[in-house]
């Protein structure tokens, strides 16, 4: 199953307001990126991915899950855009910094490392194992 990486700026929406939403989740609205509203396009209910901290502490500091598919953004007049619903599964027990990823050669080849300014990105079966062993999970 494919493993996500959702970047957002915490004085924005923080790790915090996402589990605060509950079992509703957050509908991940302001994608305007077509790479990464591609990547939404394409997932599943059921798929996690990490939530990540940019900016201010530049972190992977939680596990999402997708809980409704992508809808259109009503926000996008033109309607290309559009986003995934997250739920929050479970804080990581010790924040896996940005500056520890770029130093494990098990990730040199993160798209996190290789283009950090995609705020919906894939991670790799290994890098999401990897990562969740870093972070105590």
């Amino acid at each position: 199953m494919p493993h996500w990486l959702y970047k957002s700026e915490p004085d924005t929406w923080s790790w915090d307001q996402q589990v605060a939403s509950g079992e509703a989740g957050t509908y991940w609205e302001g994608v305007r990126n077509p790479l990464a509203n591609m990547h939404m396009k394409a997932m599943q209910v059921g798929e996690q991915g990490f939530f990540y901290h940019s900016n201010e502490g530049k972190a992977v500091v939680g596990v999402v899950e997708v809980i409704k598919l992508w809808t259109p953004d009503p926000n996008d007049e033109k309607g290309k855009f559009g986003a995934v619903t997250i739920r929050a599964v479970e804080a990581m027990p010790r924040p896996v910094t940005l500056a520890e990823i770029k130093a494990d050669p098990a990730l040199a080849e993160m798209v996190l490392v290789k283009n950090s300014r995609l705020s919906v990105q894939p991670v790799s079966d290994a890098e999401w194992d990897h990562i969740r062993r870093l972070g105590g999970l």
